[in-house]
């Protein structure tokens, strides 16, 4: 009997150890797991005990987020059914998003835990959620002001560390098409995004919403449906909602996997969604594909596959993570604040562009010089180096509205001063650009020198004693490093440091008369991580989970998470540094200047479209980097950016001079078109190249000049009605299926369509033109498409441009300036549509003013073409047209030679008919542009 009951307790002693031994081979490859515990309020920034344990796997619920309590750790170790478990692998939700689990640990969340073979490795998660998973119940509605409320509870904490437990949910519906979705913690304020909340309409003034919403109760979620077709938008349903102190997640399926946007990331228009993962941290990197960039944009769009679309934006500051999978579906995990959710109903993918704009503010009206060309290099080492580049410009006839100083004017790398050598006469050169009809521009970054002798430089000694920097956890200021050295960094959410700054602003402009500033390393930018003294040893430094960013640390090559700024920690403003310090700018320059502030901003934010524009950063003189330059303009259009572009010719590494010229060419159709270098490589301006090649550049450039007219009306539209001005093709055709991915080309408004080329060696492109008539802009070829591609010449000397028929293109003769450009005569082109007629419109003021459209001082000119006829209609006239006449017109699609042309009645004998291409020109016209006229041609 003894000897059987050993032997028993040992075949047990056996199955345990084997049993161990199982669980041991698929823990992580550590067995001394170091986790962290502290002692907390529930706001990250109350942080006050921070210890670290050496704990054996087998004695703990191992998460690497939190040590469980026996209680709860029983409560998630159960076996889940098979039929619990049986999620196919593109509909399973990550339950080990912190780390690889073991079987057991995975059981011990509460998940289910079925491995894939070896080929789905990095794919599908092992681990996942069950439909079963608890998470918070919902409690009834109750009215508020806004819409309707309810508390979620839930009963059992989850594996979080610091998990909130009751929620609060408030929903708004809006207006007929946006709904307004919010959750957040009601027992302790944590931090929101600061917002003047968009206009609404009544609820009881909302008719025909284009949404229903349900909710579910147990566990808690919602579904938005498209109520005309009952399609699912959103469904949270699908994975449980967590909510802790530094650890927010919600998912959603998608009705598609056309997606577009959460930028700012190396991506082309639609993302992949095959177990993929984008990071919202902005950051000081250059483009390269998974990688956090300089940007945070919390939006995206969806197209829906039939022409519907709809839009959602998570209105959340913090690190946040943003994980793809093919089911369709993604899941968001935010750091810290509340889930703020707005859902856009579209129906079409232009009206939801325009919808979240409504939320976030329309974009500014950028002053006329700005879309000119512009012309930097870092490297441009003195003044006489500088006038000579201008010169050598205008010598070789390229046109060049602004030229720009990188920070080699600055005195020792101290922004706000300049060098007294090599730029001694700054003050003056920017007078000589002046009066040739030029502006100038220069590098402004915020960090701002701290090892000066006290009294020498005003910005700091000023700036400590009114206290505008941001402070380290101890109260004293938090000092890093850019590249004047060891720099303080001004915090712009303080309304102190926000007059300093423009105090600054306002000195130096009056030494330097500059026309815009061009704000850099604002992520912010540091060479140090932290600080120079390092960072505390806080949650809010190591958080129990960090996204995959650059650098695995939040700090790295940035602030503290525990900065102390005027609205909260870094930690919680850090993706809201560039707009802040944009804000601040801008209004400095718009109360030193008095006229339109220009501001280029490399941070970027939803909003900053209202006070500045962006270029992608240090993009890499090559290929790639120029044809993943396309879908980069195009998704900041969409991010309400629509001011936007790439360095012409990149700005690392040497080009080369085909590079350089398709690179120009594409520029010339970047909203904001600069070339921009850097100091170690080849020089880059269109006159270091052969005769050949800067033929082909200047045929871009003075086309992009004679065009302004046309973009500068689109960007009226951008400010007045949210409308996009690069555009892809998926916004003008939602329901072209051939449209839904192209980023390869790209239109301006809905009238031109650019096709550039992007591969090396080049001299023909296959070319999608949407369906409808279209002209080469060129010579009016006509292109009747069925939605089809078309192999089109592209020798070096050209690119291809196709107006779209049924529209009307105003122009203007170009100049080297646009001050000199706008006293010349306009043009237009006229694209007739099948049926014969054409539209478009022209909106010009003084191109610099404040406020021109908003007070009423301003021109806006209707055209219209049809039965053999164009005919302006001057609906608004008020001066900025005195003295401009129309002197050409191009008119695409006149099937046959007119006999007679007519203007105003009057007979016009310069005219001329090309057979091959149906297309008339009537040159030496002198009509007014003030006043209505007519041009008739006689078939």
């Amino acid at each position: 009997m003894t000897r059987h009951i050993c032997l028993t307790l040992c075949l047990s002693c056996l199955s345990i150890l084997l049993t161990v031994l199982a669980v041991w081979d698929h823990l992580p490859d550590h067995r001394i797991l170091h986790i962290r515990t502290s002692d907390t309020d529930r706001e990250p920034t109350a942080t006050k005990v921070t210890r670290e344990l050496s704990v054996s796997p087998s004695l703990l619920d191992v998460t690497n987020f939190s040590i469980k309590s026996h209680s709860v750790f029983r409560s998630y170790r159960r076996v889940r059914s098979v039929t619990e478990c049986s999620a196919t692998p593109e509909k399973r939700f990550d339950c080990a998003r912190d780390r690889a689990l073991s079987r057991a640990e995975c059981q011990s969340r509460g998940c289910c835990y079925v491995p894939l073979p070896a080929d789905l490795s990095g794919g599908p998660p092992w681990c996942f959620y069950p439909p079963s998973y608890p998470g918070y119940t919902m409690g009834p509605f109750v009215p508020t002001s806004k819409g309707r409320a309810a508390n979620l509870t839930r009963p059992k904490p989850s594996f979080l560390p610091r998990d909130i437990t009751a929620l609060r949910l408030e929903v708004a519906e809006e207006t007929s098409s946006r709904l307004h979705i919010t959750l957040k913690d009601p027992s302790f304020p944590r931090y929101e995004v600061p917002l003047s909340p968009p206009p609404s309409e009544q609820s009881s003034g909302i008719k025909n919403p284009l949404y229903d919403i349900k909710f579910h109760s147990d566990p808690f979620g919602f579904v938005v449906r498209r109520k005309s077709n009952g399609r699912v938008l959103l469904d949270t349903t699908v994975a449980p909602l967590l909510f802790a102190d530094q650890y927010l997640q919600m998912s959603t399926s998608l009705p598609s996997p056309l997606i577009s946007g959460l930028g700012e990331h190396y991506t082309p228009i639609t993302l992949d969604l095959n177990w993929t993962s984008v990071t919202l941290w902005n950051k000081d990197m250059a483009p390269h594909s998974d990688a956090n960039l300089y940007g945070s944009h919390p939006f995206w769009l969806v197209q829906e596959g039939d022409g519907l679309a709809h839009g959602a934006f998570l209105f959340n500051s913090n690190a946040m993570e943003v994980v793809l999978q093919p089911m369709p579906a993604l899941t968001i995990v935010s750091l810290g604040g509340i889930l703020d959710l707005y859902v856009f109903l579209g129906p079409d993918p232009e009206s939801v562009v325009r919808q979240y704009q409504e939320v976030i503010g329309y974009p500014m009206m950028p002053p006329y010089w700005a879309l000119g060309f512009h012309l930097c290099r870092w490297g441009y080492r003195s003044t006489n180096e500088t006038r000579s580049v201008v010169q050598r410009m205008h010598e070789a006839n390229f046109p060049l509205d602004v030229q720009w100083n990188d920070l080699d004017y600055a005195n020792k790398r101290r922004v706000f001063t300049f060098d007294p050598v090599q730029f001694g006469d700054l003050p003056e050169m920017v007078q000589e650009f002046h009066q040739k009809g030029m502006r100038y521009v220069l590098i402004l970054d915020p960090g701002i020198s701290s090892t000066a002798q006290p009294g020498s430089y005003w910005p700091y000694d000023e700036g400590l004693r009114r206290g505008v920097f941001i402070k380290n956890s101890t109260g004293h200021t938090l000092i890093g490093k850019v590249w004047p050295g060891p720099t303080a960094f001004p915090d712009f959410t303080n309304p102190e440091a926000v007059h300093w700054w423009e105090e600054c602003i306002r000195d130096f402009h009056a030494k330097v008369p500059v026309d815009g500033l061009w704000i850099d390393m604002n992520e912010p930018a540091s060479f140090v991580h932290g600080s120079v003294d390092g960072c505390p040893d806080t949650d809010l430094e190591k958080p129990p989970y960090v996204p995959d960013i650059i650098g695995s640390q939040l700090s790295f090559g940035t602030l503290c998470m525990s900065g102390q700024q005027n609205l909260s920690t870094h930690y919680n403003l850090h993706n809201l540094y560039g707009l802040t310090e944009a804000i601040a700018t801008y209004s400095a320059l718009l109360k030193v200047r008095g006229s339109r502030p220009f501001v280029l901003s490399r941070s970027s934010f939803p909003g900053l479209g209202r006070f500045s524009g962006h270029w992608t950063g240090d993009v890499r003189s090559d290929w790639e980097q120029l044809r993943y330059s396309v879908p980069a303009v195009l998704l900041f259009g969409l991010f309400g950016v629509p001011l936007v572009g790439a360095d012409v010719c990149g700005f690392g590494g040497d080009t080369n001079e085909e590079l350089c010229v398709r690179w120009t060419q594409l520029g010339a159709f970047y909203p904001f078109m600069r070339n921009h270098n850097d100091r170690p490589n080849a020089p880059q301006e269109p006159f270091v190249f052969s005769q050949e090649a800067q033929a082909a550049m200047r045929s871009a450039l003075l086309l992009r000049y004679s065009l302004l007219p046309f973009l500068y009306t689109l960007f009226h539209r951008a400010h007045t009605s949210a409308d996009t001005v690069a555009r892809p093709l998926f916004l003008e055709f939602p329901t072209d299926d051939n449209s839904r991915t192209i980023d390869r080309q790209f239109l301006w408004g809905s009238s031109l369509l650019i096709s550039p080329v992007l591969e090396q060696g080049s001299v023909e492109l296959s070319a999608y033109v949407p369906p409808g008539m279209w002209y080469s802009l060129h010579d009016g070829q006509p292109c009747h498409s069925k939605g089809q591609y078309f192999t089109l010449s592209a020798p070096l000397d050209t690119i291809n441009i196709h107006v779209r028929g049924g529209h009307i293109l105003p122009q203007q003769e170009p100049a080297l300036t646009t001050t000199a450009a706008r006293s010349n005569p306009f043009s237009l082109t006229v694209a007739l549509s099948n049926e014969g007629w054409a539209s478009g419109e022209l909106y010009w003021d003084d191109g610099d003013s404040l406020d021109t459209y908003e007070r009423g001082d301003y021109s806006h000119i209707l055209f219209t073409a049809g039965q053999s006829r164009l005919v302006s209609d001057p609906v608004v006239l008020n001066g900025a047209l005195d003295g401009l006449i129309l002197g050409n017109l191009r008119v695409f699609g006149v099937p046959s030679s007119p006999k007679a042309v007519l203007a105003n009645g009057e007979i016009v004998t310069d005219f001329t008919y090309q057979s091959t291409t149906m297309s008339l020109t009537v040159a030496s016209l002198s009509l007014p542009m003030t006043e209505e006229f007519t041009v008739q041609w006689i078939l």
